[in-house]
């Protein structure tokens, strides 16, 4: 069978990018550990008020975990609780955050934290904050009418 010469480049430059790609996406997984999140951390959006750590949202000291802090939020309609905290510059933080009543977005501009809170499943995501300033936190997802005005602030202290 006769395969003309152009047919063959692009034989060649497909499964050639096929192969990049299969192995940036191996490194990502295995290599560095990337993983999609995984859902498994559940909570009853019923109690959520009620249920440690989200009875006292905002930032705590910890010990002995890979992170300095942890910062808990919780969405309801149209407001983040807590509304500001500070955080000090260098710190790892571990970003703690559910819903109580519809899905919510959670962006803090400026940074790479973008989660999906949705009732019933608890979000985390682990950062350091290197650079003082503050960071507004906003909604991505539309949940209503008051959408527009759902925000807090992330204060980055030296």
């Amino acid at each position: 069978m006769h395969i003309h010469k152009f047919e063959k480049i692009w034989l060649i430059f497909g499964i050639t990018t096929l192969l990049v790609f299969l192995s940036v996406i191996g490194v990502s997984a295995f290599y560095l550990g990337n993983q999609p999140p995984s859902c498994l951390a559940t909570i009853n959006p019923e109690k959520v008020d009620t249920t440690a750590p989200f009875d006292k949202p905002g930032l705590k000291k910890v010990e002995g975990k890979e992170w300095d802090y942890e910062l808990v939020f919780v969405a309801s309609a149209f407001a983040y609780n807590p509304g500001q905290v500070e955080v000090p510059k260098g710190a790892k933080v571990k970003v703690i955050a559910t819903t109580k009543d519809v899905i919510h977005g959670f962006e803090v501009a400026g940074t790479n934290i973008n989660m999906m809170l949705e009732p019933g499943f608890i979000s985390e995501y682990v950062t350091t904050f290197d650079k003082a300033g503050e960071y507004l936190i906003v909604c991505n997802e539309y949940c209503g009418v008051g959408h527009h005005m759902m925000s807090s602030k992330i204060e980055v202290v030296e």
